[in-house]
C-alpha cells in the first residue's frame, strides 16, 4: 500500500541535531531536483519580495529567513516535523512500533521542496507551498510532475495507492488512475450533502490512523478499502473512470 499526504503548512523545526543528507532520503532520483529548488528558494527568500513571492505574510519572516541555510538547520524525522491538523489526528506518536512500521513503510510525503520523502526521512522545517512559483523553476506544481511521475513509478506500482492530498499537492503527481482512491470528506444535513473544507483534513488524519491501526490484512483493492472505511465511517465508493481515480466518500452526518 502506498499512502499520499501532503506536507503540512505548519512545520515544527527540530531543535538540535545534524542537517538534512540529501542522499539519504527515499527517491534518490530526485536528489538533483532538491539541490534545485533548495538553491532557487535560498535566493528567492533572501530578496525583497520574498514574502511576496512566497505569498506569506509578515508574521512567516522567520521561517522565510530560515529558507536561506536549510543545508545547515537541523533535520528531524518528516512525521515530527509535519504537525499540522492531519498529522496530529494521525498522531504517530500514540502508534505501536508495529503500527510505526507500517506507517515508515507506507506513507510518502509529496512536498514542494523535496518532491517526495518517506515518513522517516529527516528533513528541517521550511517555508515553501507547492502553488509558488520560483524564479528559474516556474511554478512548483509543473516543475515536480515528470519528476515525480517517474521517481515514483516503481513505488505506485505495488498496489493500492490511497491519496489523502489536496488539490494543490495533487497538481504535483498523477499516481495510476486504476489502482488509486482519493478520500474525499463530506456533511450530510437533511439531506443535502456539502464538502468539508476546513475539518477534511483532520478526518483525513483519522482515516489513516485507522489503516494503521487495524488489525487484518491491509486492502488491496478500492472495494476492500471501501469495507475498511465502513468500520468506522458511513462510507460511499465511486468507480474510477479511464480518465480519474477512484473516490472514497467519508460522510458526517450534521
Amino acid at each position: 500500500m502506498l499512502i499520499l499526504l501532503p506536507p503540512s503548512e505548519g512545520k515544527t523545526p527540530a531543535p538540535s541535531g545534524p542537517a538534512v543528507d540529501l542522499a539519504s532520503l527515499s527517491f534518490p532520483d530526485l536528489d538533483v531536483a532538491r539541490k534545485e529548488v533548495m538553491e532557487a528558494l535560498a535566493d528567492v527568500s533572501g530578496r525583497g519580495d520574498a514574502l511576496e513571492v512566497l505569498k506569506v505574510g509578515a508574521s512567516l519572516a522567520h521561517d522565510v529567513e530560515r529558507n536561506r541555510r536549510l543545508h545547515a538547520e537541523p533535520a528531524a524525522p518528516a512525521h515530527r516535523v509535519y504537525s499540522g491538523v492531519l498529522y496530529e489526528a494521525l498522531g504517530y506518536a500514540g502508534l505501536t512500533p508495529a503500527q510505526r512500521v507500517k506507517a515508515d513503510e507506507w506513507i510518502v510525503v509529496v512536498s514542494a521542496l523535496w518532491g517526495a520523502v518517506g515518513f522517516a526521512d529527516p528533513v528541517p522545517a521550511y517555508r515553501l507551498s507547492m502553488s509558488t512559483a520560483l524564479p528559474g523553476l516556474g511554478r512548483l506544481a509543473s516543475f515536480w510532475k515528470p519528476r515525480l511521475a517517474e521517481a515514483l513509478a516503481v513505488r505506485a506500482a505495488e498496489g493500492l495507492v490511497v491519496d489523502c492530498r489536496s488539490s494543490t499537492y495533487a497538481a504535483a503527481y498523477a499516481p495510476p488512475r486504476a489502482s488509486t482512491v482519493t478520500v474525499d470528506v463530506f456533511t450530510e444535513r437533511g439531506g443535502k450533502r456539502s464538502v468539508v473544507s476546513h475539518f477534511a483534513k483532520h478526518h483525513r488524519g483519522e482515516f489513516v490512523r485507522h489503516l494503521l491501526t487495524r488489525r487484518g490484512t491491509a486492502p488491496s483493492t478500492p472495494e476492500a478499502l471501501l469495507d475498511v472505511a465502513r468500520e468506522g465511517w458511513t462510507a460511499e465508493l465511486r468507480e474510477g473512470t479511464a480518465r480519474t481515480p477512484h473516490s472514497l466518500a467519508l460522510v458526517l452526518q450534521g
